[in-house]
């Protein structure tokens, strides 16, 4: 049974072609078997000041099938030990995209922070895309529920 889930778990992969673009780019690899997301590396040394933010070079493309995008996330320890965060967390790669990944850091800290060639910046993770098909159906009006157009924070106890 463990030997059946293990094979149907691996049937999900998707194969992603990638590139190589610059010399030091690091392959991602997971690094665990649980592991939903892998580690993009950064390619250059970047001392970020406080409030800065930039993009940084990781040195690879690729691509991905069609109907799926790549996630670009923080990573937990950087923000944790550096106050260092993806600022438009989660930035999305589409599959028809051939650049090269950057990756935009922010500095949230009080203090400038260098981060060095090689290393681990942010995570990617694969997710399936689901287009919606807009103005096939307009309406004058939706259909009204219990939440209403309560906004930020409505959903709470009260």
């Amino acid at each position: 049974m463990a030997q059946e889930k293990r094979q149907a778990k691996l049937e999900k992969k998707i194969g992603v072609k990638i590139a190589k673009l610059h010399p030091d780019a690091q392959i991602p690899q997971y690094q665990t078997p649980g592991s939903a997301g892998f580690d993009f590396v950064s390619v250059e040394r970047v001392e970020l000041k406080p409030g800065e933010w930039r993009g940084i070079a990781t040195g690879l493309a690729i691509e991905l099938p069609e109907g799926y995008e790549l996630q670009v996330r923080p990573r937990s320890g950087l923000a944790l030990k550096k106050g260092v965060s993806v600022l438009n967390s989660p930035g999305t790669i589409d599959s028809d995209y051939r650049g090269e990944i950057k990756v935009i850091l922010i500095n949230f800290g009080q203090t400038p922070v260098i981060l060095e060639k090689g290393e681990r910046i942010a995570q990617g993770v694969i997710a399936p895309v689901v287009q919606a098909q807009f103005g096939e159906v307009e309406v004058e009006e939706l259909t009204p529920t219990q939440r209403g157009s309560g906004g930020f924070g409505s959903t709470g106890i009260k």
